[in-house]
């Protein structure tokens, strides 16, 4: 394939900076490394967080963000196995890592000291050709739509993970606060598929009639609820057995550990810059709850999430727009005014 020299992307100089749209060279993949031409790019929260800087974890500058990049295989670094030329691949948000370390051979690569880190350390996937390191970019069967899939790259591993983490039987009852989102309209389908019985937590009722539409048995709308904890616990008759927590709401939170019923475990996804988790510790020994974090998922999870779309189970719920209107797209997520998740396509 013939790789061009010049691109577009979307690139910032400074954390909260213009959102530049403009022609910058394509990269040249390391030994390591395979180069992908992306057409389509998942928008997440994270990547507006990347953008302003928030969080403790500096970024690297220029930065190119985007870490849902889907697309084919163009080029290969000269140690790469297991790619070919023309084999769809996807960009996550571990990019890479030593694997050698103790987390690392754990399975647990995303806690890796040395973690390369797509869109935040790592020039990301709002551009039309991205590296990735060759073992931790995400295999795509063949014929997958690559606009669909994009959101699964992170969201969709993202949450399947967190419910993995929360230990659930199927059956039981997961509470998923921000439900309506990106990540929490897919981690209602998730959830659903695992043959959980699920409860959404949002603000609205359009976003309602959408989490129900997905599957979820029960939905709360915080807006109109006078006491979340009491409506929650009535509609899962005691307490949901887990919660996930994917809302950026430090309130909602907390509120999430209030609600589960006796040996329950909430699970915390979103990360709101400079929250706490605020819990009673009477209340937390007495009902034995859990209160775990939960990252990004390892290549096996990767793996499994992606199978779960490929199978018909999962459907993201996507807008498409250009490359070139991002910074739009920015402001609505500032603003919360998102349903389901938006779509980049890198072409225009």
């Amino acid at each position: 394939m013939t790789v061009p020299t010049k691109q577009k992307a979307v690139v910032f100089e400074t954390n909260g900076g213009p959102l530049e749209y403009k022609e910058i060279p394509v990269p040249k993949p390391a030994p390591n490394e395979i180069l992908i031409h992306v057409r389509y790019s998942g928008v997440c929260h994270t990547d507006l967080h990347a953008w302003k800087g928030d969080w403790p974890l500096p970024t690297k500058l220029p930065l190119v963000g985007g870490h849902e990049g889907a697309g084919e295989v163009v080029a290969l670094g000269e140690n790469v196995k297991g790619w070919k030329i023309g084999d769809l691949a996807g960009i996550k948000w571990l990019n890479g890592s030593c694997m050698a370390c103790e987390f690392c051979q754990n399975t647990n690569e995303s806690n890796c000291a040395e973690a390369d880190l797509s869109g935040y350390t790592h020039d990301g996937s709002f551009q039309e050709y991205a590296t990735a390191d060759a073992v931790q970019a995400a295999h795509i069967p063949k014929g997958t739509d690559l606009a669909q899939v994009s959101p699964i790259l992170c969201a969709g591993i993202t949450v399947y993970k967190a419910l993995k983490t929360a230990n659930l039987k199927a059956g039981q009852w997961v509470a998923i606060s921000g439900a309506g989102g990106g990540l929490g309209s897919l981690a209602v389908q998730y959830a659903k598929a695992m043959g959980y019985r699920v409860l959404g937590i949002d603000g609205g009722k359009e976003k309602g009639e959408f989490v129900k539409s997905l599957g979820a048995e029960s939905y709360i709308d915080f807006t109109v609820s006078k006491d979340i904890v009491k409506d929650v616990q009535a509609a899962t008759e005691g307490g949901p057995h887990g919660a996930i927590n994917v809302s950026v709401s430090e309130k909602a939170i907390s509120q999430s550990v209030q609600f589960l019923r006796p040996t329950g475990t909430s699970v915390l996804v979103g990360l709101p810059a400079h929250a706490k988790v605020e819990s009673s510790v009477f209340d937390a020994v007495v009902k034995s709850v859990s209160i775990k974090g939960s990252y990004v998922g390892n290549r096996a999870d990767t793996a499994e999430a992606i199978d779960f779309f490929s199978r018909g189970l999962i459907k993201c719920n996507i807008k498409i727009v250009g490359l070139s209107e991002l910074a739009k797209v920015y402001e609505l997520m500032e603003q919360g005014k998102i349903i389901g998740r938006y779509v980049v396509d890198t072409s225009k």
